[in-house]
């Protein structure tokens, strides 16, 4: 397993490394994330190149398995420019992706990044949505070594749909992807949207709406 993780991850950042992202260019071998610093840019301000050691571009644990005993049953391990500070501006990271039987990761949007997924391990369902006014479902079954790609800023989600714990591994294209879950965005903003709003969106009535707002 170990093995394999290492030659994916060589390989999505071969691929994603080729896709342009929304990060400037650099205009030096490298920009090392400085979170103390009191500088306001757009991403992060550069560590004093003098202080820069190889643990501001390692990380460790891609191996481990993330803990899915959730209601989700599943877990997202993140490699973006707060695990590794020489990620900045870049424009790459990845993830690792673990699932129990029946996990899903819900339907969320990456505002930032194209995201290239490999499994590694079981079966996913996979899918995107295209934008308004077709929506149309793109889906596929994916398999140990099969890749998918979901476009930048679409609404996307996997299950997984084997009969054993599944494992991908995701490459996207900027340092910071960000992330938007559509239930936590929709039914759990702060403050709230009215629900007289979101009843009126969905065409239900506000007690479905209240309920579906209490988990959050």
């Amino acid at each position: 397993m170990a093995k394999s993780i290492l030659v994916v991850f060589f390989v999505a950042i071969t691929f994603t490394a080729t896709i342009n992202a929304f990060e400037p260019s650099p205009l030096q071998d490298f920009c090392v994330a400085d979170p103390t610093s009191p500088a306001r840019v757009n991403g992060l301000a550069c560590l004093d190149s003098k202080l820069v050691t190889a643990q501001h571009f390692s990380f460790s644990g891609v191996h481990m398995a993330g803990n899915t005993s959730n209601p989700l049953g599943s877990k997202v391990t993140p490699v973006n420019v707060v695990q590794i500070p020489g990620l900045n501006t870049l424009g790459i990271s990845l993830a690792r992706l673990d699932y129990r039987w029946g996990g899903v990761v819900p339907p969320h949007t990456h505002p930032r990044a194209t995201e290239v997924l490999t499994v590694l391990e079981g079966s996913l369902y996979v899918g995107f949505v295209t934008s308004n006014p077709n929506n149309q479902l793109i889906t596929k079954v994916l398999h140990k070594g099969d890749v998918f790609v979901f476009p930048i800023g679409l609404v996307h989600f996997q299950k997984n749909v084997g009969y054993t714990n599944a494992v991908a591994l995701s490459a996207l294209s900027s340092q910071n992807p960000g992330v938007i879950t559509i239930a936590n965005a929709v039914f759990g903003s702060n403050p709230g949207i009215e629900d007289s709003v979101l009843a009126k969106a969905f065409q239900v009535d506000k007690s479905i709406i209240s309920r579906l707002q209490a988990p959050y």
